[in-house]
């Protein structure tokens, strides 16, 4: 990560006034969504350590607080799920990582319907809206990047998940979208595709897991989480941001529209 982009988005070898090779996102903003804890607060910090000022957002104020005040960024206390308070989120971000999610574990037919359609809007509409309006302000300085914490659950299908696969499958094709719109104006859009992941949101659900499969809890991870993964173990958040850093790094700029799977191996099946 010895380079940083130019505005016209080709590689720059000479950094911009204030960055290093340590800190090439100097002078960039970075919007994180999720941010006060696993893979977005992971995202934050890492972020921050690059040199980027940071949007932590999140509906839990003092965890975001903390993780704003570690990284020296800015915490903005918002619920995703109301469309006035994403309509009210900071438009001048150079990165977006839209990371917020939610789970819930129940077969279709008994799917309560007010789950599926809190997951669609914290999920889909929330990264559609960000990103509509993030892009003038990217489109302007000729440099943007959005990451999309998607899932190995965008690329493949588990049971008792409906809203959160059909979710993750929207937050691809939205990524796609932008990717094509985004490139003659220096903006990349990509999917990060983790397996399970070491966070709240993942231990959450071994209960939930435990039931809908008929197994004890403490089979859970092994006999349903990693089943289908080669590397046996959960993923960590610093992973997971680590690569969503990398893709904004100035030798990442001809990756765009792509779905980087971080599975354990699952997808090679």
């Amino acid at each position: 990560m010895d380079s940083t982009e130019n505005p016209a988005g080709g590689p720059d070898r000479h950094p911009r006034p204030g960055a290093t090779a340590a800190r090439f996102l100097a002078g960039r903003k970075a919007l994180v969504t999720g941010a006060a804890g696993g893979i977005g607060r992971a995202c934050a910090e890492a972020f921050a350590a690059a040199g980027a000022d940071v949007y932590v957002v999140d509906l839990a104020a003092g965890a975001a607080g903390e993780v704003a005040a570690a990284t020296g960024g800015t915490a903005i206390v918002a619920d995703l799920a109301d469309p006035e308070a994403v309509e009210a989120l900071p438009d001048d971000a150079d990165i977006v990582v839209n990371n917020a999610g939610l789970q819930h574990v129940a077969p279709v037919h008994a799917f309560p319907m007010d789950r599926f359609a809190l997951i669609q809007r914290v999920m889909v509409e929330a990264p559609f809206r960000i990103v509509r309006r993030t892009l003038p302000h990217m489109y302007a300085r000729q440099w943007g990047r959005v990451v999309n914490v998607s899932s190995v659950h965008g690329l493949r299908a588990s049971p008792y998940k409906s809203a959160y696969v059909m979710a993750k499958h929207a937050l691809e094709g939205l990524s796609k979208v932008v990717a094509l719109e985004g490139a003659a104006h220096g903006v990349t859009s990509n999917c990060l595709n983790p397996g399970y992941v070491r966070t709240p949101l993942v231990e959450d659900q071994i209960a939930d897991q435990a039931l809908a499969h008929g197994i004890p809890e403490d089979q859970v991870v092994d006999r349903v989480l990693l089943d289908r993964t080669a590397i046996k173990r959960l993923v960590e958040p610093a992973e997971v941001a680590a690569a969503a850093v990398w893709l904004c790094a100035g030798n990442t700029g001809c990756i765009t529209g792509s779905s980087l799977p971080m599975d354990g191996g699952w997808t090679a099946h």
